[in-house]
């Protein structure tokens, strides 16, 4: 090279080396980019990338009068650029002292002395993790190999690394490798010194690179084909349709040749299963905990289907109620008895079964007020949501694929309004409006519980999913979850109290239990090491299961039998913590949409009530402390409100052809209670119409004045069972 005078050839490291024969000239392009007395002074295609051959000679003849301060011989052309500072060095030599050139702008380089620096706190704790690209340890320092990323606090990168991914990535996809920050990201790399070049990423430039994608392998490879038209034999929705393994894809088997119930059931070959065991990360056949799998015989569908919709109550349940309420009282009211009230023009109705106070748990009823705590936090955020709409387009039959291409479309903003389009409905309008969007919600919360983003059987965990972290799902998965509880969609409800004090806490203050293993073999093993009693039997323990303690980091000399539960314990972080590092940093950006992690952070006793557990049944009293009623004197109109109370019970007892979740379904279009609530809040209105009609728009169910009760409820099961009858088909 005529200006760092050396032979290397390091395209990664110095540029590509250029020979120009007909200039009798070589330069390395680094070392051309970062001289200080060049510029591009003509076009393009002009010279050396728009460096004219006169300027190069004459920057050569500048360089040989100056002396490098690192090595000691001439030819130095970059210098220094803070003030005062008279350092010059050639490009090889300030990379071997660690000095720093920004490819961008003027092109600065700055000395070992004066090079910029990342910012940390003094009481950030010192201490290691993976860097999220070559998956080795990096340690937490304030060192020229190391940087942090600006955007993920706990994500630390080996320089080399960054550098190598830059080069290959290219300016459109080098990015925040966890939370997918492009931006910021590339501006802090750039100052620190990482050349990101201005062109495409290399997989995409690679002529036919995806052409072997394109090819779907379509073979049984189980030891006995059941197939009686052969292994090539597919037919597609029955059980002779051929499903490939979840990792290699290249391998196959018929639905029915291994006992797969269902097509969404997971399947990996015998390569790939004997490969996650010797690595220590176990099958994941069964995703399920220990303690489902040994109080059940059958085999479990990796993705399950949600479970029907629960029976109603039987009728055996107590029929009879009291209604108490600060504005009413009234006692042994039956749904066709006589009230005599007071006159109010806004009467206020409770359902407080006495009984039910008596024998609740206080468990349950810790958990409304939670709720109703989670309600006000969460109306708190939904400030930001501004008037301005945001249309997703859905498609039901694959709520997944169509809700993740709606979120990532340039124009999606979670402080907009959202409205939701399912494109297999002939018929919408705006009274529709807020149904398909609490339908869209709620199809999309249960596509998450029963995905492979998570494992377990009732609380959840993160699973490790390579192929979902190079997609950035876990982040869109936790993006999801934060705008469904925002915009009015139902809470998870299935996360697991380790999950939940990792993302609230952080990972390093949480120890995990062993129901938190969803893997049956990785759970037994634990649970046989737990089990040991005496040296012998736990040393030939672990030296069956010495590959997968060496994967996790935790094999070591045992001289006593007390050293298993440290051991156990080792074991249970890395497999449940230290595995999904890379999930759970992604999740946790997600979460930050709208602020909802902070929130979480701020209240974690509240926030736990709808993020791990179930939301409760409806009941009649729930149903009914959810409406208020406006009534006026007309002692007919509150005859209505006893009928109205009364066809609740009638209702939650079963003696009636719609349940609970149709009446809510009618009035509100959700068939659930939102975390965040009703907006506006629903209530009741009694007027001399002919048929109940449910109001979406204001959450209002207008209920006809009748004689009796049996004319009340026959008009109530009419209407609303037509009403959604027709809006199923």
């Amino acid at each position: 090279c005529a200006l760092c005078g050396r032979t290397d050839d390091c395209p990664e490291k110095y540029g590509e080396k250029r020979t120009y024969v007909e200039y009798n000239l070589t330069v390395h392009y680094y070392c051309l980019l970062m001289s200080s007395g060049i510029w591009q002074r003509g076009e393009e295609d002009e010279g050396v990338d728009g460096f004219l051959i006169t300027d190069i000679r004459k920057e050569v003849n500048r360089a040989a009068k100056l002396k490098c301060n690192i090595c000691k011989k001439k030819g130095a052309s970059i210098g220094c650029v803070a003030p005062k500072c008279k350092r010059s060095y050639h490009f090889p030599c300030g990379l071997q002292r660690e000095c720093i050139f920004q490819f961008m702008e003027d092109f600065r380089s700055y000395c070992w002395e004066h090079r910029p620096v990342q910012k940390f706190m003094d009481k950030e704790p010192r201490g290691a993790s993976q860097c999220t690209i070559c998956l080795d340890l990096v340690e937490h320092l304030p060192v020229y190999t190391v940087l942090r990323s600006p955007c993920c606090k706990t994500a630390w990168f080996h320089r080399e690394c960054l550098q190598y991914q830059a080069l290959s990535a290219g300016i459109f996809f080098f990015r925040c490798t966890v939370c997918n920050n492009k931006d910021q990201f590339q501006n802090e790399m750039l100052r620190m010194g990482i050349h990101i070049p201005e062109r495409d990423a290399s997989w995409e430039l690679e002529e036919n690179a995806y052409q072997d994608l394109l090819h779907c392998y379509q073979h049984c490879d189980v030891k006995r084909c059941l197939c009686k038209k052969g292994r090539d034999y597919n037919e597609p929705d029955s059980k002779w349709e051929i499903k490939r393994c979840q990792y290699c894809g290249s391998r196959g088997t018929h639905l029915a040749c291994s006992s797969m119930k269902s097509w969404e059931q997971n399947w990996e070959c015998m390569e790939c299963s004997s490969i996650f065991a010797k690595s220590g990360n176990y099958s994941k056949r069964k995703k399920r905990a220990l303690a489902a799998c040994e109080m059940t015989n059958g085999t479990t569908c990796l993705l399950e289907e949600p479970p029907p919709k629960s029976p109603r109550q039987s009728s055996g349940a107590p029929r009879n109620f009291l209604l108490q309420s600060s504005k009413i009282m009234c006692q042994n009211l039956s749904p066709c008895s006589h009230l005599e009230l007071p006159v109010s023009n806004r009467v206020t109705m409770s359902l407080s079964p006495v009984m039910s106070n008596r024998n609740r748990p206080l468990m349950h009823k810790h958990l409304r007020e939670q709720r109703r705590e989670v309600s006000n936090i969460l109306k708190e955020l939904k400030v930001q949501v501004k008037t301005k709409t945001t249309r997703l387009n859905i498609n039901a039959e694959n709520i997944w694929s169509s809700a993740l291409k709606g979120f990532r479309q340039r124009i999606f903003n979670p402080t907009n309004t959202i409205e939701v389009n399912f494109s297999n409905c002939k018929n919408s309008s705006k009274t529709d409006a807020s149904a398909s969007k609490h339908h869209f919600f709620q199809l999309l919360m249960l596509h998450l519980q029963n995905s492979l983003l998570f494992e377990g059987s009732s609380g959840k965990n993160l699973s490790l999913d390579f192929q979902a972290v190079k997609e950035n799902l876990y982040f869109e998965a936790g993006k999801m979850i934060a705008v469904s509880l925002v915009h009015g969609g139902p809470s998870p409800g299935f996360f697991s109290k380790t999950l939940f004090e990792c993302l609230v806490y952080g990972p390093e203050n949480v120890k995990p239990a062993l129901e938190d293993v969803a893997d049956v073999d990785v759970a037994q093993t634990i649970k046989t090491i737990k089990d040991a009693n005496s040296l012998s039997s736990l040393q030939s323990t672990l030296q069956d299961c010495c590959e997968f303690l060496a994967a996790a980091g935790c094999l070591r000399p045992v001289t006593a039998l007390s050293d298993k539960n440290m051991l156990v314990n080792d074991i249970l972080i890395y497999h449940v913590i230290k595995r999904i590092s890379l999930p759970l940093e992604s999740f946790r950006q997600g979460l930050k949409t709208l602020g909802v992690l902070e929130k979480m952070q701020m209240h974690p006793d509240v926030f736990s009530s709808i993020l791990c557990h179930k939301p409760e049944r409806l009941s009649a009293e729930t149903v009914c402390d959810l409406f208020t009623i406006h009534s006026s004197s007309d002692v007919n109109k509150l005859k209505g409100a006893g009928f109205w109370m009364g066809y609740l019970q009638d209702v939650e007892n079963g003696e009636s052809v719609v349940t609970l979740e149709d009446i809510l379904l009618f009035v509100t279009g959700s068939c659930y209670v939102p975390s965040i609530g009703f907006d506006p809040e629903p209530t009741i209105k009694f007027l001399h119409i002919r048929y109940p009609i449910g109001n979406r728009l204001l959450n209002c169910l207008e209920l006809p004045v009748t004689k009796t009760y049996k004319q009340f409820k026959n008009k109530m099961e009419l209407t609303i069972r037509n009403t959604l009858r027709i809006e199923r088909e």
